[in-house]
């Protein structure tokens, strides 16, 4: 989900290295049917027993299922319910974050965007409609770039570099 997606995809465009400036991997799954941190944390040590090493510290699994638990003590702001991972999407701050990607029964990928993906492919970086950042001390900064701007200088909110432009349209 998120970040690992939408930062490979800016260093395909910007032909970088795929794991520059990707910081984790969320794995976000849905179970309404427990969302007690215990249930949550089998999952978790499930995901770390299965991964290679190098993998184990990097990835972030979160059922979406309990986000509403912890949401508003971590963010300082209400979060309602979800009814499926894909509705997190929805959620982001971007909707140039707002990806992830499935691997089907058949071993093909599914890309949700709820939003498409212009803003991605273009490099640009646009609040979603109606969203606002969470305002706590411990939230993500308030610009829906954040950090990905110190990482890809290269892109703004006006697009991506014309290098890049030749190669999408």
């Amino acid at each position: 989900m998120s970040g690992a997606v939408y930062q490979r995809v800016l260093n395909a465009l910007t032909k970088r290295a795929p794991d520059y400036g990707v910081r984790d991997y969320d794995l976000g799954y849905f179970d309404a049917s427990d969302i007690s941190y215990e249930a949550e944390d089998a999952v978790i040590r499930r995901v770390a027993a299965a991964s290679d090493e190098w993998l184990r510290s990097a990835v972030e699994v979160r059922n979406q299922a309990r986000v509403h638990v912890w949401f508003e003590g971590h963010f300082g702001e209400s979060y309602t319910p979800l009814s499926c991972t894909a509705e997190a999407l929805e959620r982001f701050v971007s909707p140039m974050f707002a990806v992830g990607v499935r691997l089907k029964r058949d071993d093909r990928l599914h890309v949700a965007a709820p939003f498409g993906l212009a803003d991605l492919l273009h490099c640009g970086s646009v609040r979603t409609p109606g969203a606002s950042p969470p305002t706590s001390p411990k939230s993500p900064p308030a610009s829906p770039a954040g950090g990905r701007k110190s990482r890809w200088k290269a892109q703004s909110s006006k697009g991506a570099p014309p290098h890049v432009m030749n190669r999408i349209t």
